[in-house]
């Protein structure tokens, strides 16, 4: 999937002008894009239309319109734009009562490093989390990590020719499997794929 560039951004103006449906249009779009593990963990699959929003409401709300500056929330953003071979997610751990998530966090280190994709038979796909920075540490985890799953050649084929998809979390304070995952979301994942 091709990265963004400052070419693929409006100006602060015509952004302002169009953002009301550019971003109707994008919420819909993200509605093929997440994926609910159980009551409490949910990944949204992020692409070239999700990061090129964030960019655009971050241009915007810091009012940034010189290049250096757009060319850093591009450098912030461009990595989380899936790459052909992979999906990029941001997981978040979502606890209504503050109290409640506080203790779960605590519960719940490590879990970025338990959630896995699977496709048809094969092994599942680990997580690898959090490649810019560390979100966790012996204590806690964080409620937002950003995950990648990187798929082999042989599992992108089996994909496209109508494989099945699963997804879930093996921590031990946190156990699910999901399957197949809804068709909507698994065609929005395997267009992501080259």
């Amino acid at each position: 999937m091709e990265k963004l560039s400052s070419d693929d951004l409006l100006s602060l103006e015509e952004y302002s002008r169009q953002r009301e449906q550019f971003r109707r249009d994008v919420m819909r779009h993200k509605r093929d894009r997440r994926l609910e593990l159980g009551a409490n963990a949910t990944l949204y699959f992020e692409d070239r239309l999700t990061m090129q929003y964030q960019v655009q409401e971050m241009l915007r709300i810091e009012r940034i319109f010189e290049q250096e500056g757009i060319a850093e929330e591009l450098a912030a953003y461009n990595p989380l734009i899936p790459d052909g071979s992979n999906w990029k997610a941001t997981f978040m751990i979502e606890f209504t009562d503050a109290d409640e998530r506080q203790v779960m966090l605590k519960q719940l280190v490590g879990i970025e490093n338990h959630v896995w994709m699977r496709v048809g038979d094969f092994r599942p796909i680990r997580s690898i989390a959090d490649e810019d920075l560390e979100r966790s540490d012996d204590d806690k985890t964080s409620a937002v990590h950003f995950l990648r799953f990187e798929l082999a050649a042989e599992q992108v084929s089996a994909l496209q020719a109508g494989a099945e998809l699963t997804a879930g979390i093996d921590h031990e304070n946190y156990r699910i499997e999901i399957g197949p995952i809804p068709e909507n979301v698994r065609a929005s994942l395997v267009a992501d794929l080259d």
